[in-house]
């Protein structure tokens, strides 16, 4: 698969009420497809800011039983998309192709805007609208939980806004995409224009580089290094693993200088030492394949195709990381804090 140019070389920033006004969605009709940690987010926010919203989720799922649960017209997914001026997909992404030629694109009215919160299957092809569709993304940078609790605080969290295609009428296109934003909350913050390769491409990687790829096998390695020699995996736990929130909320919060400047000199001093060890250029060379993986589709390819599998070899994966001593070690150190069996509800 070849890799579409990003138009876009810098990301435009939208912090005002002007450009970027909730009036184009009052009045409207929006559909939210899903009704999981995004999807209802979305619909509350967007439904506490004066919005028309109805939920499209199948009769006796959870979704479905949540939705009518949290006050919302429910209706399933092909009978929801009829008539509705913006169609969020707010499905997982492996079932969009089908959810797409099932129940979407047979049912939406044809000034219909499609809107993403992830441009990987426009990205990657699973999804191919008409032209004469609207085709937009908004993408929170943050789970849905806390889109809704910013919002209920009065604040917001920043999301990535594209326009793949104009449809009918490109004004109204970019209209209601801006209005979605504004709407669940994130003019508050800022609204960060891209383009659905870019988002979809960044994305994939720091996924797998660092944020959870990365960030699972420095874990996982640190944790054996010191469990193999000699050290109690308790503490071997809590140094590697358990403290890594900790230092991330520095970084989140201050960025890179300002989480070296909040810890020890020997931290600091490690830091710079160890990275001489660490940033080889076979690291370097691995970083690029997986970038490399995701630009050229291999990696949604096998992403889709296991998803096609019934998730097979996923669930290996899972089955298998659930066995590491680390679990059994975690659940111990765990126990042993009150408060955070209340962040894991």
């Amino acid at each position: 698969m070849s890799t579409p140019k990003n138009t876009l070389k810098e990301a435009i920033i939208i912090q005002n009420e002007v450009d970027a006004p909730l009036s184009p969605l009052i009045g409207k009709s929006v559909c939210i497809l899903g009704y999981g940690n995004q999807g209802q987010a979305h619909a509350q926010n967007l439904r506490d800011n004066g919005v028309l919203v109805r939920v499209g989720s199948e009769p006796g799922t959870r979704g479905c039983t949540a939705a009518k649960a949290a006050g919302f017209e429910v209706l399933s997914s092909a009978k929801a998309v009829e008539n509705a001026d913006l169609v969020i997909m707010a499905l997982p992404d492996e079932i969009h192709g089908k959810m797409w030629d099932s129940a979407i694109e047979p049912n939406l009215a044809p000034h219909a805007v499609v809107g993403f919160l992830h441009g990987f299957s426009i990205r990657f092809g699973m999804v191919k609208p008409p032209a004469h569709i609207g085709v937009v993304m908004v993408a929170p940078k943050g789970p849905g939980k806390t889109v809704r609790d910013r919002f209920v605080m009065g604040q917001g969290i920043p999301s990535l806004f594209a326009v793949h295609a104009g449809g009918v009428n490109a004004s109204n296109t970019r209209a209601l995409g801006l209005a979605w934003a504004n709407g669940i909350g994130s003019l508050r913050a800022a609204i960060i224009e891209t383009t659905f390769t870019a988002e979809a491409e960044t994305d994939l990687f720091g996924e797998q580089s660092v944020l959870c790829g990365g960030m699972l096998a420095l874990v996982q390695v640190a944790y054996e290094t010191l469990v193999e020699a000699g050290y109690p995996p308790m503490l071997a736990y809590i140094e590697c693993c358990h403290e890594l929130k900790q230092v991330a909320d520095l970084m989140y919060a201050r960025g890179p200088s300002g989480m070296r400047d909040s810890i020890s000199t020997t931290a600091e001093f490690g830091a710079f030492d160890a990275q001489h060890i660490l940033l080889t250029q076979q690291l370097r060379a691995d970083f690029k394949r997986i970038l490399t993986s995701v630009q050229n589709g291999t990696f949604a390819a096998r992403f889709q195709r296991d998803a096609d599998d019934g998730f097979t070899r996923l669930k290996k994966m899972q089955g298998a990381a659930l066995q590491h001593p680390i679990e059994a070690t975690g659940r111990a150190v765990r126990g042993l804090i009150p408060w955070l069996k209340d962040e894991q509800k």
